[in-house]
């Protein structure tokens, strides 16, 4: 049963029905199984952002063909090699951190902020390996995944334990197969600290495609604060410009999370290349 009449346009119609995207690894498997499940590993682990030949880890591949490593030693591999470190460690705000942690290696987003406390606190005081090691030994991992099971996204269909605010949550942090984890509108920064410190579900935006802004409409009850030209221009036709990260005058420089405009169609490439030069990103364009 669909989780949702718009599971197509959300992006999550591959996650209807039960446990859709298990991948398990079975005594006996063909080479193909192996590596399709090697795949779905990277692809889980590394939120579908792209990988060169030259990243793969080939040791632990080779011990996982061989079946020297069972699926969960070789997600802990992913998790803990530099690989992972250099896309979402070192140049990511920790809470992002340990929001991505969650998403790879359980399959949802953290519930609540006494979550992510206690995983801040975790890495203070033990490091980067207690840190990964947590999830992967957890009661939760061994439930769901065990030892040959690639962790998927539970996060859009209900399980035991789980909570409301979780498939909300998780919403914000998957954006479609068409997104990546490191490819999102609000970058590095924490996506889901300000909910979960007011203790609030967050609100389901649809992903878009859009021309070539195959983005997400971050927020749609944004009001335009600004129309350029005061006039709807020579055909009449206005459109609504919604930009993540761009950044307000003055020092400190500061970035807004979102805001948007209403543009006449005949200045819309300016717009767009002045956002561009300022580091924004555009994430939905609309008639208005």
């Amino acid at each position: 049963m669909p989780i949702t009449a718009a599971a197509s346009r959300l992006g999550t119609s591959a996650y209807s029905g039960t446990n859709p995207a298990r991948i398990e690894l079975r005594p006996n498997a063909t080479k193909e199984e192996v590596e399709n499940v090697i795949r779905a590993v990277y692809r889980q682990v590394l939120g579908n952002d792209y990988l060169m030949a030259a990243e793969r880890l080939t040791s632990a591949e080779s011990l996982l063909r061989d079946s020297n490593l069972s699926v969960r030693e070789f997600v802990r591999a992913v998790a803990k090699s530099e690989l992972y470190k250099s896309k979402f460690f070192y140049n990511n705000f920790q809470t992002r951190l340990i929001e991505l942690n969650y998403k790879h290696l359980l399959g949802r987003a953290p519930y609540d902020e006494s979550e992510v406390a206690y995983h801040l606190d975790l890495y203070q005081n033990e490091g980067y390996d207690a840190e990964i090691d947590s999830y992967i030994d957890s009661q939760e991992y061994q439930d769901n995944f065990g030892d040959s099971v690639v962790p998927y996204y539970r996060g859009f269909e209900y399980y035991t334990g789980a909570r409301t605010v979780g498939f909300t949550n998780l919403f914000k942090l998957y954006r479609g197969y068409a997104n990546s984890d490191r490819s999102q509108a609000d970058g590095n920064l924490p996506h889901l600290a300000r909910n979960l410190a007011q203790n609030r579900p967050s609100s389901i935006a649809s992903p878009s495609s859009v021309g070539s802004y195959a983005h997400f409409r971050a927020s749609d009850d944004i009001a335009p604060n600004k129309a350029l030209g005061g006039s709807y221009g020579e055909s009449g036709r206005i459109y609504r410009m919604e930009v993540a990260g761009i950044r307000n005058p003055g020092y400190p420089g500061v970035r807004r999370s979102s805001v948007a405009f209403l543009v006449p169609y005949e200045q819309l490439s300016a717009k767009m290349q002045q956002i561009q030069r300022t580091g924004g990103k555009i994430v939905s364009i609309t008639p208005a």
